[in-house]
């Protein structure tokens, strides 16, 4: 008999979660009530963002709360419905959570076109990753052709579309990735101008020679040391977009704040902090600019597949460690 495999938070973590945060439970596979429809999730996505949904306290969303299904973006096949909305057979996106089958009422759940991209890059480059690299750089950083864009966490997922988009735009495109692996991917396949190694680099000193013209628009999504040493490279009326911190995320003390934020100041710069699911109305745009340089062949889009819902935990910690290359998410087989 097949069983709905589920993740539930267990406990709150301190500092890095381990698998004692978590409960895993199997169940009956829920039926669709009228209204419902069910999907068996084929795709689910890992992102920084679930470590913050971990905490309690004030936040953009609420957290999770001890005892549920922990969040998380999903792709997948409705295999049942009652919903007029959704037929059997539908691929769809939403946010069903780290579990194997997932009901839903339709709201924030859509049909996406496995004609135009694979299931899975919807839920990457067509999905919240892309919508935050898109938003991210173009809405907040606002780069203009020739200007100088400096990335952190380039080799990411969001990261590494930024700079593709960067690219796209005229810019000058400096990527900060760990490894030179990771870096020669950066310069290589995705087409940035530099990529800084600040695993075997001098943070300060690459910086400063890889934007001999300083940095019009620095992406953040590492915070930190990162974020610090970037101020001090702006120029005047330069926009940095505070996407992420991961190097903070797991911190059992307060977070490290820039030092050198007076930069702000003499530059008279902007730093700006911004979550995607604010551009929710506009996302339709977005995916038509995308799906237009991903067929032009102005995009690449790399995914790190895992296999199995049951490696969550550990796949989850890939993120803070580095070790995913491009969009990470876990890989799950599709049931008969």
């Amino acid at each position: 008999m097949t069983l709905n495999k589920q993740f539930r938070l267990a406990k709150r973590p301190l500092g890095t979660p381990t698998r004692e945060n978590w409960e895993f439970v199997t169940e009956a596979i829920p039926t669709p009530a009228e209204g419902q429809v069910l999907v068996q999730n084929l795709f689910i996505s890992l992102d920084p963002a679930m470590r913050g949904w971990m905490n309690e306290g004030k936040s953009y969303i609420p957290p999770v709360g001890i005892g549920e299904v922990m969040r998380a973006g999903t792709a997948g096949k409705v295999v049942a419905s009652q919903h007029p909305g959704f037929a059997v057979g539908d691929y769809v996106s939403g946010a069903l959570g780290v579990q194997s089958y997932g009901l839903s009422d339709g709201k924030g759940l859509y049909k996406v076109d496995t004609n135009l991209a694979p299931l899975s890059t919807h839920l990457g480059l067509l999905g919240m990753v892309g919508m935050t690299a898109y938003f991210g750089l173009l809405d907040v950083g606002q780069p203009k052709e020739g200007e100088t864009v400096l990335i952190s966490g380039a080799a990411g997922a969001v990261g590494g579309l930024v700079g593709q988009i960067a690219k796209i735009k005229g810019c000058h495109t400096v990527g900060i990735a760990g490894g030179a692996e990771k870096c020669r991917y950066v310069v290589d396949e995705l087409g940035f101008d530099a990529c800084i190694d600040y695993k075997s680099e001098d943070l300060r000193t690459a910086i400063k020679a890889h934007t001999p013209k300083g940095v019009d628009v620095f992406f953040d999504n590492v915070g930190g040391e990162t974020l610090d040493l970037a101020l001090t490279r702006i120029n005047l009326k330069a926009r940095v977009v505070i996407c992420g911190a991961i190097s903070q995320y797991n911190n059992t003390s307060p977070v490290q704040g820039p030092s050198n934020y007076l930069s702000l100041l003499v530059n008279r710069a902007r730093m700006e902090g911004f979550v995607v699911f604010d551009y929710t109305p506009r996302f339709r745009e977005a995916v038509v600019d995308m799906v237009g340089w991903l067929k032009a062949g102005q995009l690449k889009n790399k995914e790190h597949q895992v296999e199995g819902i049951e490696a969550f935990p550990e796949a989850l910690l890939m993120l803070f460690k580095g070790e995913n290359f491009g969009k990470l998410m876990l890989a799950l087989p599709e049931e008969a």
